[in-house]
């Protein structure tokens, strides 16, 4: 038999129990806040045909998309993101009743380079309200998104918002064309955080065809600064009345009042180089930042698509979202020190000390369970000290030792290896004695 190098693809990964655990954690968390916002469950697949993703993206992210022909000779693409395939949802099921709030936490594919904290194969987590065009569902999915990254203990982040409408006036102030010249401006403005103004001025004049004016109109826009209401006071008179221009700066004045009167003001920013690259785009955008990881990247991203829906129902219905990056929001808190790895999810050992007293160990362990105390039972007779040894690597904290002394008398030995302590407990008892111990210590 011919032997296997095993490995797997640049920009996928394997997810080892040391990962996954505290993974999972943040995923619960999560999932609890989603629906304390009355958010429902929903799950697509992971197939879509092609005509379903292409189109809605723009230029570069139609590159990024894995397609190919499936055995009966389909053109099929792997999701892109999950906004597009809740777009086909709600337009394929009539019985979906409006408005409609939804999250999803699935798998994406982008064939993209990969680098720090981006992948080819990542955990997308996203939540949308259908059905609304008012401002109060923007704000609330801004307000959202604090109380998603606030329950995973980042105190120290900050959500960026502009609003289409508002780049879309700069553009026609420009005279640079609705549809693909605007998009391919905005993709570029899109880069600026990540590739700085020399090169970004480059891509605008050699790639989108600006002149210097053009160009040095568009950083003098960009380099307005001040809280909300000052960026807008200078911003909103450049547009005429009536203008799309002026409709974006409305309703980012309404977003922030709605953020001020919750008390988050001072998490929300405005920031007018915030683009975002994807087509379908038509209002307020939003992109989160851990603050204690500068040059990281946005780890939340999201906005208003009021017109994707109605490419494929023929009638629009708006909707707005967020998106968590599942992955580089890991990563982020792994790097902050936020999440702990684990090997274990079971903080307690029951030993096993031989054959004799085997049936025993399983005993103590089915109490436990029963008792809803999380254990691992040693899986096989061996010495006791390798035993102990197991736990110290998986980061158990207690053993319970059953031995035949303890056996007799219907009791355990139970070691604390934080401490070194060992204390004898009753088995009548051993679920009140662990219960009293477990609570914030845990793995």
């Amino acid at each position: 038999m011919s032997k296997v190098q095993p490995r797997v693809l640049k920009g996928f990964r394997d997810y080892l129990p040391s990962k996954m655990i505290p993974r999972q954690k943040m995923l619960g968390s999560i999932e609890q806040t989603f629906q304390r916002f009355g958010f429902v469950p929903l799950m697509t697949p992971a197939l879509e045909y092609l005509d379903i993703l292409t189109g809605k993206y723009g230029d570069e992210g139609e590159t990024l998309l894995y397609r190919f022909q499936d055995q009966g000779d389909r053109d099929v693409a792997l999701r892109y993101d999950l906004t597009v395939p809740l777009a086909r949802v709600v337009a394929q099921y009539p019985e979906i009743t409006l408005p409609f709030r939804r999250y999803q936490i699935a798998p994406v594919w982008r064939a993209e380079k990969p680098a720090r904290g981006r992948f080819r194969e990542f955990f997308q987590c996203d939540g949308d309200i259908v059905g609304s065009r008012d401002m109060v569902s923007d704000a609330e999915l801004v307000q959202l998104a604090c109380e998603l990254i606030t329950a995973l203990g980042v105190e120290r982040f900050v959500v960026r918002l502009n609003n289409r409408k508002v780049l879309s006036g700069l553009m026609a102030e420009l005279g640079v064309e609705a549809g693909q010249p605007e998009m391919g401006v905005l993709r570029t403005i899109d880069k600026l955080p990540k590739i700085g103004e020399e090169k970004t001025t480059a891509l605008l004049k050699e790639e989108n065809g600006l002149d210097a004016s053009q160009v040095e109109r568009i950083f003098r826009f960009l380099r307005i600064e001040g809280g909300a209401r000052e960026i807008l006071d200078q911003v909103q008179p450049t547009f005429p009345e009536g203008s799309v221009g002026r409709q974006g700066c409305d309703e980012l004045r309404e977003v922030f009042g709605i953020l001020d009167t919750v008390g988050l003001g001072g998490k929300a920013e405005l920031d007018l180089s915030i683009a975002r690259g994807l087509n379908y785009y038509t209002g307020t955008i939003y992109e989160a930042f851990l603050n204690d990881l500068p040059g990281y990247g946005a780890v939340m991203g999201g906005g208003r698509y009021d017109e994707l829906i109605g490419v494929f129902k023929g009638q629009d219905i708006p909707g707005v979202g967020i998106s968590l990056g599942i992955d580089r929001l890991l990563e982020g808190l792994v790097e902050l020190k936020l999440l702990d790895e684990a090997a274990s999810v079971a903080p307690v050992l029951v030993s096993i000390f031989g054959r004799e007293t085997a049936a025993y160990s399983v005993k103590v362990a089915t109490t436990l369970r029963s008792g809803g105390i999380g254990c691992e039972l040693f899986p096989s007779y061996a010495k006791l000290g390798k035993q102990f040894r197991q736990a110290e690597r998986c980061g158990q904290r207690w053993v319970v030792v059953a031995g035949t002394d303890e056996e007799s008398k219907n009791e355990v030995g139970v070691k604390d290896l934080e401490t070194g302590k060992q204390e004898t407990v009753a088995l009548d008892g051993l679920v009140g004695y662990l219960a009293a111990r477990l609570d914030g210590a845990c793995p």
